[in-house]
């Protein structure tokens, strides 16, 4: 099996904050990231194939073409967007790394015929990202 990760990258804002509970608990729980006007990370997003390479080109995917679909499916999609408020596929969804990164996965999935999609992960910040293999 040989795997190809393609890494993009996309801004975007959110905060972490559960309205069913008091503003003391999400400032416990969430910290800073409850902040009331959101906040901001620079997220690289890396997503990996997997396959064999086909006999005629090598490639398991073209890398330009999974960068494209990452670009047109999710990165412009979310660059410069409030995760809470203005993406229709989080609508409803705690913007956490670990739920968007999952999002992300799903909304890939379908548009990748050529290889098998492996995992997602996103970065947030320079000491937190996550993994998701679609399990």
């Amino acid at each position: 099996m040989v795997y190809l990760t393609r890494k993009e990258h996309f801004n975007a804002a959110h905060k972490l904050y559960n309205p069913n509970w008091t503003e003391e608990k999400n400032l416990a729980v969430f910290g800073k990231c409850a902040n009331h006007n959101f906040h901001g990370h620079n997220y690289e997003l890396y997503v990996t194939v997997k396959g064999q390479p086909h006999p005629d080109t090598g490639y398991i995917m073209d890398a330009k073409h999974l960068g494209n679909l990452m670009n047109k499916y999710i990165c412009d999609e979310l660059d410069h967007k409030n995760l809470n408020t203005q993406v229709p596929f989080l609508s409803n969804l705690m913007p956490t790394t670990e739920n968007v990164a999952k999002a992300i996965f799903h909304r890939l999935k379908p548009h990748i015929t050529e290889a098998e999609l492996h995992c997602v992960k996103l970065v947030e910040t320079e000491k937190i990202f996550v993994e998701y293999y679609g399990e």
